[in-house]
């Protein structure tokens, strides 16, 4: 067996999430409202917000990651942008990024669906 640097261990391929859907009937201001509920109920900070538009950034232990979040009406997606210590790398047309990342922004995800379905009541 091959003994493998952590870095190689650890990443896996960096897709940006399906889009999550917003029920019918919830506001913009209610949307972002849950957007930034699901975000620092996990530890994220809202770094900026403009209508629309919310970008995030974690910061854990020495890791850092920052996130683009688009929404309206009917949708909100969620983009990388960048980050720190979490091996983000690109290799052959494809993005590559430590696994834990994709379990932060899943569990933001999971929350944010809770909070607009609990809205949407």
């Amino acid at each position: 067996m091959i003994a493998l640097p952590f870095s190689a261990q650890a990443a896996a391929e960096l897709v940006d999430p399906d889009p999550v859907a917003v029920p019918k009937g919830l506001s913009m201001d209610t949307v972002a409202s849950d957007i930034k509920r699901a975000l620092i109920g996990r530890g994220w900070i809202v770094a900026n917000e403009a209508p629309g538009k919310i970008d995030a950034t974690l910061h854990l232990r020495s890791h850092v990651a920052r996130v683009a979040i688009e929404f309206d009406e009917s949708t909100v997606r969620l983009s990388y942008v960048s980050s720190d210590n979490l091996d983000y790398r690109e290799k052959r047309g494809k993005r590559y990024i430590h696994k834990n990342y994709l379990s932060w922004v899943s569990n933001v995800l999971t929350d944010l669906s809770r909070n607009l379905q609990l809205s949407a009541l």
